[in-house]
């Protein structure tokens, strides 16, 4: 069983940015480089997205295709990081970075929380090529930095290639519907996060609206360190914070310790 590698302490101070502080708005568009530098100017913490290039290269994207957040279409895995690193972040002056890139802008000022994004696409065995280039990557990296992912599989390969890495899973209720075409015998499976110790993970990140399950209580009762996922709103964090020792939110500002 991988050793326990806790969680540091920064992580449960200033909230977390969900993919940086984004506001199209603004023109900080989710994941780019301008909504990181909004997150350190304002000294949240911040959560980023990991999917990997044609070329083996972690990019922060959270999508598998480029059609939502680009004038591009197809999958990132079909373009190489040069191609992706032209490519325009539809809504500010952004191209798509490198996980290097976004290291070499925070450099270790606030806690840095990195999803792999599934690359099985059913929440199966991966072949590990993007944990292997997120573990190259954060190689000699400073700061506080942690990985998670709904994937226990990829939290598997991250236990193996940075055994010295917190790690965690992003987890979730797994209502059929909406996790559709997952089927129900997988949602019933990773609906109980069996994977937790086997892993040595030390935290979770759980869906907001699903706090009150008993399992996230054990897991608390037992000394994970508990994070949600996604609060929208003062009143939703206040919510959270109940049972949640940080939250990751997005569309408003979340109070800053004193």
């Amino acid at each position: 069983m991988p050793r326990r590698i806790a969680l540091p302490p920064a992580f449960l101070r200033a909230p977390i940015a969900h993919r940086a502080l984004h506001d199209r708005a603004q023109g900080r568009v989710e994941n780019s480089p301008a909504a990181i530098q909004a997150a350190l100017d304002h000294g949240y913490a911040i959560e980023i997205d990991l999917q990997l290039s044609a070329d083996g290269v972690a990019m922060v994207f959270h999508d598998e295709t480029l059609d939502r957040l680009t004038a591009e279409t197809g999958p990132v895995t079909a373009r190489s990081a040069a191609d992706l690193g032209r490519i325009g972040l539809t809504g500010g002056a952004d191209t798509i970075p490198t996980l290097t890139q976004v290291l070499d802008q925070v450099a270790g000022r606030v806690p840095l929380l990195i999803e792999i994004k599934d690359q099985s696409l059913v929440m199966g065995p991966t072949d590990g090529r993007l944990e292997a280039a997120t573990a190259q990557a954060l190689q000699g990296y400073a700061g506080p930095v942690a990985v998670m992912s709904f994937n226990p599989a990829a939290i598997a390969h991250m236990a193996r290639l940075a055994p010295e890495l917190p790690r965690g899973l992003t987890t979730a209720a797994y209502d059929a519907e909406s996790w559709h075409p997952l089927p129900e015998a997988a949602c019933a499976h990773f609906r109980a996060i069996p994977d937790y110790d086997l892993l040595g993970c030390s935290f979770i990140s759980h869906e907001a609206a699903d706090l009150g399950r008993d399992r996230v209580a054990h897991l608390r009762a037992q000394g994970a360190a508990i994070l949600c996922w996604t609060i929208r709103s003062p009143a939703e964090e206040a919510a959270a914070r109940k049972v949640a020792q940080n939250v990751t939110f997005e569309g408003y500002l979340s109070p800053l310790p004193a």
